[in-house]
Formats: structure tokens, C-alpha cells, sequence
């Protein structure tokens, strides 16, 4: 490792969840100091008492994840079901972000790196609610990007999908021999991404080496968010 983090301060929400483990465990052998939350953020308010224990941060990793997916038909989706995607990762990400960016703008410097999904940049059937909840979260990137630009504060999202994680992919998806095969013909690179990846772009987009970036939502799928069938 080559110390990218030394003297960073960074707040990693959901940290036992989706890229949380894997994130953590990059930053910190990088030399970050970690504050890794593993608090539900679903209760309003939640946010941003996190955000004012931990302190000035130089960046934050807005790691939300939906904990239980629900795959219903368009015409079955019940109003809690829908609700609670809100709640779990799109109101998460307003709460943290406002609650973080005053100090950031303050001192103008500061990152936030939104981990998303690529789902709503081509839809899934059976998930329009999940791509409904992802989608908000990137457009709200993209308009908190560009507000706060001028400050030099960088907002972006890593817009992922086919991501080895044990939200996701559990153990048994992974051995099922059928079931991959199904799934690696959906994915151009003909393979599911590795969390470390996931990881490897969250440290870039955090550091001084991206601070040209502003408000972009990327896709990272292996080349899926880019075909059309």
C-alpha cells in the first residue's frame, strides 16, 4: 500500500454492509483514520447525529443499502414496501449530506461519494421500486454536485452493479452453477466486479486526485449500464 489516505479522516456509513467491508478495509490500510458506522439510518435524525460525533471529515462514503429486497410486479408493490426504500437509502443520503456540508464548505474542501446502483440507468423488471429509490439518490448527486462545486466540494456516485458483496450475493447465489451462468451472460466483461474495485475508485474519488469531478453518477457494471439488451 502506498499511504493514498495518510491523515484523512473519513466517515463510512452501513460499514458492515454492502461496500462497507471492503471500502474500510482499503481506506484504513491506506492509512485513514476510519469512523466505520454500522447504525441504521432509516429514523430521522439518525444522520446527522452520526455526523456531528464524528467530527470534522474530510470525506464521506454514503454506503446504503437496501437490507431486504423485495421483487414485486409493478401493480403489487405495496405503499410500506415502497416506503421503505426511501427511507433506507434516499433520505440516509440528504441527512448525511446536509449535515456534513457545512464544515466542508466552511474550510472548501471535502468529499462525498455516494455508493448507488446502475439499476435505474436501465431498469429491472420486477425492481421498479428499488430503481425508483436508486435513481432519486443519483439525481440527487448530480444537483448537489453542481450546487456545492464552487466550494470545492466534490459530490459523485459510484453507479454499481454485478458487485460481489454480502448484501447482494450470498453464498449460495454465488455456488449456484445455473444461476451465474444466467447472470454472467448479462455482463459484457463476463464476470462479476470485486468489492476491492468498488474500493479502489471510492479511495480515488476521495482523495486530491479527483477534484475536477463534479457531480457525476459512474457507472461501474462491467459494461451492463452501457447496453441496450
Amino acid at each position: 500500500m502506498s499511504n493514498r489516505m495518510t491523515g484523512m479522516r473519513v466517515l463510512v456509513t452501513n460499514a458492515d454492509v454492502y461496500m462497507g467491508p471492503e471500502i474500510v478495509k482499503l481506506f484504513t490500510a491506506e492509512g485513514a483514520e476510519v469512523i466505520a458506522s454500522t447504525e441504521d439510518l432509516s429514523e430521522p435524525g439518525t444522520a446527522a447525529r452520526i455526523v456531528g460525533e464524528s467530527g470534522a471529515v474530510d470525506a464521506l462514503i454514503a454506503n446504503l443499502a437496501e437490507r431486504e429486497l423485495q421483487w414485486d410486479l409493478v401493480h403489487e408493490i405495496r405503499d410500506e414496501d415502497w416506503g421503505a426504500f426511501f427511507d433506507d437509502i434516499v433520505h440516509p443520503l440528504m441527512e448525511l449530506t446536509r449535515a456534513v456540508l457545512p464544515r466542508m464548505i466552511e474550510r472548501k474542501s471535502g468529499k462525498i461519494v455516494a455508493i448507488t446502483s446502475a439499476a435505474p440507468l436501465r431498469g429491472i423488471a420486477k425492481a421498479s421500486a428499488y430503481c425508483a429509490a436508486r435513481g432519486a439518490q443519483n439525481a440527487f448527486v448530480r444537483a448537489a454536485g453542481l450546487e456545492v462545486a464552487r466550494h470545492n466540494v466534490q459530490i459523485n456516485a459510484i453507479a454499481q452493479n454485478y458487485i460481489e458483496n454480502p448484501t447482494y450475493y450470498s453464498e449460495d447465489m454465488l455456488a449456484d452453477e445455473k444461476l451465474m451462468e444466467r447472470m454472467l451472460k448479462a455482463i459484457p466483461a463476463r464476470r462479476l466486479g470485486k468489492g476491492s474495485e468498488t474500493a479502489e475508485l471510492a479511495l480515488f474519488l476521495s482523495t486530491d486526485a479527483c477534484n475536477f469531478m463534479v457531480g457525476q453518477v459512474i457507472p461501474f457494471a462491467g459494461g451492463w449500464a452501457t447496453t441496450t439488451g
